[in-house]
């Protein structure tokens, strides 16, 4: 990858909220990783998949050449790195993976996106694959606001439920391992997101302005209803044919979304 060519998609990432032209609509990521050698920063753009872990999986596939590529030297020197997903930018820890944990992910990962094994083939070393751990403590802030930083974390979301839609539909009437992965992934992320709010925004909305009760009833009976429809999904995703829930999820979640922004992001 030229140092032009780099250059211009970490700048129309930046631009664009993570998005590059060049890569369609797949997941990419800005990886910061500091110099083996000079000690000085080095970002570099990579696609990614989800773990079920809430860790990120980036594959050190250089095109499938026969050198690893300069960001995994670093990582291995140094783990400490921060991620940019285009909406936050975090201090992440990177993790080699070995072994059976290895092979394991790797290969689910060549279900979901088979050029990795193409890459695999065409080279003699053993693809890196590298766990990143979002290190950062507390919520992420986005913005200059808990309205604009709640806006984000909505984006980051339907972008997410945008991507889980049209690979459920295009996989067809099962889902190989990654996609489930991919499905659990984001199902685990609303979790979190639900709890943050319950137990942080919400009372601290009624605090100032007890007014708001309703609203507050309301999405919090919303939260309740979408988890029993995330058990759902987490249930047909191992089962054929996860469509129709899939769409029923991202709709009613959708709505929840505009209803909650129409709400409290001018009062947050």
């Amino acid at each position: 990858m030229s140092n032009d060519f780099n250059s211009r998609n970490i700048e129309e990432f930046r631009a664009n909220r993570g998005r590059i032209a060049f890569f369609g609509d797949a997941r990419m990521l800005l990886l910061t990783t500091t110099g083996a050698r000079t000690g000085r920063p080095h970002t570099v753009p990579l696609g990614y998949v989800p773990d079920e872990t809430l860790r990120l999986l980036v594959i050190g596939s250089a095109g499938g050449g026969d050198r690893h590529p300069a960001w995994y030297h670093n990582v291995r020197a140094n783990p400490q790195v921060t991620v940019e997903d285009g909406i936050f930018t975090y201090p992440a820890v990177a993790e080699v993976l070995t072994g059976e944990e290895r092979d394991r992910l790797f290969a689910r990962i060549v279900e979901a996106q088979p050029g990795y094994g193409d890459y695999q083939r065409n080279t003699k070393r053993v693809l890196p694959v590298v766990a990143l751990r979002n290190a950062s403590q507390g919520p992420p802030r986005a913005g200059n606001s808990f309205g604009e930083t709640l806006m984000a974390i909505h984006d980051s979301f339907r972008r997410e439920l945008a991507l889980v839609r049209s690979e459920v539909a295009a996989a067809g009437p099962a889902l190989g391992a990654q996609l489930r992965v991919n499905c659990l992934s984001v199902c685990g992320g609303l979790h979190i997101h639900h709890r943050g709010e319950d137990g942080g925004i919400f009372p601290a909305v009624l605090a100032r302005s007890p007014e708001l009760a309703p609203v507050i009833d309301r999405l919090s009976t919303e939260h309740k209803a979408i988890a029993a429809l995330i058990e759902e999904l987490e249930a047909a995703v191992r089962t054929e044919n996860p469509l129709p829930q899939v769409e029923r999820l991202i709709d009613e979640l959708e709505a929840h979304l505009r209803y909650e922004e129409e709400m409290l992001v001018p009062l947050l």
